[in-house]
């Protein structure tokens, strides 16, 4: 933790990441951010007591740089960092869509990039962070990009070829279960259930089952066919879940969001 680690381009993400590294004790005088507002940027010092810099002074002065910028801003940052970055520094990006070879074509030669893609869930500490190395990154730098994203939840290394796969389930993911808890409290209500109470219902639902998946080591086939009785009520609500092709509804829509994912890489916005 003796290294200085800019984020840049500080919004929730990068904001969650930040508060994630002073809690597991980096010192805010190892901290920089940089945000395009500077009412931004004087709330992040206010709130943290780290210094807020341009994302050039962030560059000359980092080890380790954390882009947190969405992907159409990725192109124009990278201008701005490339005359000041040196090949001894670490580059991390968290955006979605944009490969490592990307990023390494803009900065200079041998400078070491990782690519993550958090999820927002990282807000509470319960994210996952997916990691990927570039081409000269190495065990090292992966290691130090765990140490800082496990900070705000749990992270997995995998090749690069997977990254849009692993955005498509895990980064957008959480918002697949706001989806279907929306749906459900709907239901709730035209069942005759106040809002409020259907909520609550759900949302203990989905974290018990959560739970049940992550501690309980068993197949979710499994641990479904112990709540489905036969001839019971929740045998028949899957079969309408069948019959209306909410399985192939899911996939369909996970390949949709992998799709984009590279067309992100590939620079259509």
């Amino acid at each position: 933790m003796t290294q200085t680690v800019a984020v840049l381009g500080t919004g929730k993400i990068g904001e969650a990441l930040l508060s994630g590294m002073i809690r597991a004790g980096w010192p805010a005088a190892a901290l920089l951010v940089t945000a395009r507002r500077a009412e931004r940027a004087e709330e992040l010092h206010t709130r943290y007591g780290v210094e807020a810099v341009t994302n050039a002074d962030a560059a000359k002065r980092a080890d380790t740089l954390i882009l947190t910028v969405k992907p159409q801003d990725m192109g124009k940052l990278l201008d701005e960092l490339a005359p000041h970055i040196s090949a001894d520094r670490l580059v991390i990006s968290a955006a979605a869509g944009i490969t490592t070879s990307t990023i390494e074509d803009r900065l200079a030669p041998n400078t070491p990039v990782v690519r993550v893609m958090p999820n927002t869930p990282v807000l509470v500490d319960e994210g996952m962070s997916v990691i990927s190395a570039g081409s000269h990154a190495t065990a090292e730098h992966l290691a130090h990009t765990e140490e800082i994203f496990g900070g705000v939840g749990k992270t997995l290394r995998v090749p690069e070829s997977q990254q849009d796969a692993a955005t498509a389930l895990s980064g957008s993911g959480p918002a697949y279960f706001y989806f279907l808890v929306e749906a459900m409290t709907d239901a709730g209500i035209l069942l005759g259930l106040p809002r409020a109470q259907a909520h609550d219902l759900i949302v203990q639902a989905a974290i018990g089952a959560a739970v049940m998946l992550r501690d309980s080591g068993e197949h979710p086939v499994k641990l479904r066919e112990a709540v489905t009785s036969p001839a019971g009520t929740t045998i028949s609500a899957i079969r309408e879940l069948e019959n209306h092709g909410v399985r192939a509804a899911l996939i369909a829509a996970l390949e949709a969001a992998r799709d984009r994912s590279r067309e992100l890489a590939s620079g259509n916005s």
